[in-house]
């Protein structure tokens, strides 16, 4: 369906010239554009890994400080807020994330990333911004700046928050274990965008709904009965068990779960034995489990613990050998964009921009840790939309068949910055306006 979905939308022509009511805004994003890519280039060149945005976080708070806004640093660890109060009027929540990824970078590009560091787990790696968060800050700073400009035309408190660690779940937990809602004023409505690798750059995805799928890192620890490969009857093989176990999860999405339900069970690490004619002792399976609402992934947890004994007993482990499932306590949950502003946040994106830029969008399996802003409090009102980075003589070979295109996290992705920043930053101020708008 997504590739569907990707050809179609590169069949549609649409305009980047904006129409009379965009011109204050998309021309200032214009004549802003050579200093906004010189900020981008200088993030992407420079990426910090989750939990480490330390440079990145005191730059971008520098430039929301000279704007007028009061800033408050090391929020949830290097998170950022700032808040402009500009009189009586709706609290609105736009958020950006920091942190790259442990990625080699293989994109070509001159100002391409040369950092490495170390991960929280203790591997040194290259750093990417393999999944667009340059972009998500660029324009996080153009519309800081585009409404601290036009304070005469809208009226309210404007919250504007940099977040750490996004790409491990973390960083919105932390912010809102840090006292985001209660050392700050608390949002009526929040925004944000991310970047996309299936849509042309320049056009505006929105998904009302469920948008972003809840994440839950699953291991599994198959215990066995270690011996020589020769006589596997002396021993009891945890591999084979482990094969059982990866087949049989897959009737949990096949044949227990509704089909209009989507979810998905992938096991993506098996990890057994050391040599060619020994029967290991045990074996770990890695998994990432997805769905959309939290009975479907109490749902999927239970059925993975279900089949993992069921199939060891099957195989006559004894009780002391049973596998151990265990859920990993940091997860992502599912975003949801309530349906009814999404449309209506839609609708003022559509007045403003051309036909055909702005498009409805099916829900997505990857994770985005925005969502926690909302289960937090489910009366405000939130948003988040893609903005699509792939340049378009490329999504036209793609919609051919002649290319294939880089995923987020792929060490090939670039998106098309001078689309992605001017787009994302015009839409963002656009919707902020309306919300905050004067009575």
């Amino acid at each position: 369906m997504r590739h569907t979905l990707t050809a179609v939308l590169a069949a549609i022509p649409f305009l980047f010239a904006a129409p009379a009511i965009a011109q204050d805004i998309g021309g200032t994003i214009k004549g802003d554009m050579p200093g906004l890519m010189e900020l981008y280039r200088d993030l992407h060149a420079n990426p910090e890994l989750s939990q480490q945005e330390v440079k990145t976080s005191a730059k971008l708070a520098a430039r929301a400080r000279a704007l007028g806004f009061t800033v408050t640093e090391k929020v949830g660890g290097t998170g950022v807020v700032a808040v402009l109060k500009n009189g009586l009027g709706p609290v609105l929540l736009i958020r950006a994330d920091m942190d790259g990824l442990p990625v080699v970078e293989q994109t070509g590009l001159p100002f391409a990333s040369k950092v490495k560091a170390t991960t929280g787990g203790g591997i040194e790696s290259g750093v990417m911004h393999a999944c667009g968060h340059d972009t998500h800050m660029t324009a996080w700073v153009e519309t800081a700046k585009l409404m601290s400009a036009m304070k005469a035309k809208w009226s309210g408190t404007l919250v504007m928050i940099l977040q750490p660690a996004e790409e491990t779940g973390k960083g919105a937990r932390m912010m809102l274990e840090d006292g985001l809602f209660m050392r700050f004023p608390h949002p009526e409505y929040a925004l944000a965008f991310h970047d996309a690798a299936n849509f042309e750059a320049g056009r505006i995805a929105y998904t009302p709904g469920p948008a972003l799928a809840n994440v839950d890192s699953v291991d599994i620890v198959v215990k066995g009965v270690g011996g020589h490969g020769a006589y596997p009857q002396t021993a009891k093989d945890p591999i084979v068990l482990g094969a059982k176990i990866v087949m049989a999860l897959q009737t949990l999405v096949s044949r227990e779960q509704d089909p209009q339900d989507p979810a998905v069970v992938t096991v993506g690490s098996f990890r057994a034995g050391a040599k060619h004619n020994i029967i290991p002792d045990e074996a770990t399976l890695l998994l990432t489990v997805r769905s959309y609402s939290d009975e479907t992934r109490a749902k999927l947890i239970e059925g993975i613990k279900r089949i993992a004994r069921g199939e060891a007993i099957a195989s006559g482990m004894p009780e002391d050998r049973m596998p151990v499932v265990t859920v990993q306590d940091e997860y992502t949950p599912s975003t949801y964009n309530p349906p009814e502003f999404a449309e209506q946040m839609a609708g003022v994106l559509r007045a403003h921009f051309p036909p055909g830029r702005v498009v409805k969008a099916p829900a997505a399996m990857g994770g985005e840790d925005f969502g926690r802003f909302y289960r937090e409090d489910k009366s405000i009102k939130s948003l988040i939309f893609w903005v699509g980075g792939v340049p378009a003589d490329r999504m036209a070979e793609a919609a051919k068949g002649k290319v294939t295109l880089p995923s987020l996290h792929s060490p090939f992705w670039a998106p098309e910055a001078g689309k992605v920043i001017p787009t994302a930053a015009e839409a963002m101020t656009v919707l902020a306006m309306d919300i905050l708008k004067k009575k």
